[in-house]
């Protein structure tokens, strides 16, 4: 097993697919870090050295992931509501906020576009 930022690896999984699995880090992040320390697309974790493991841990841990990037997304669509703007009012009612149509398909914005309307 190898402990990567907190997390648990198992040594034959892919190191793309491991890096994916923190949020905020999705194919071309990862595609990007992988090249920076040199490590192959088809590399597993357990094939990494200690100094591409310790660099690797270090480039997270300076990027914004997991928890903290939660809180920016809750905060930024707070700070729409406060300001009164009408993103963030279309937010509030959990309706579309990026212009779709609203007559018939709008479940899906209902479903995530959920934010407290009282506070």
């Amino acid at each position: 097993m190898v402990f990567i930022f907190g997390v648990n690896f198992n040594e034959s999984h892919l190191v793309s697919r491991s890096l994916q699995k923190f949020y905020g880090i999705g194919p071309q992040v990862c595609t990007k870090l992988m090249a920076r320390f040199s490590i192959h697309k088809t590399a597993k974790i357990g094939s990494l050295r200690d100094k591409q493991i310790n660099d690797l841990a270090a480039e997270l841990s300076t990027m914004t992931l997991e928890n903290d990037l939660r809180r920016q997304l809750v905060d930024n669509i707070k700070r729409l509501r406060d300001m009164g703007s009408y993103r963030g009012r279309r937010h509030a009612m959990s309706l579309p906020v990026r212009g779709q149509r609203t007559r018939s398909q709008i479940m899906t914005a209902r479903k995530l576009n959920r934010v407290d309307r009282r506070n």
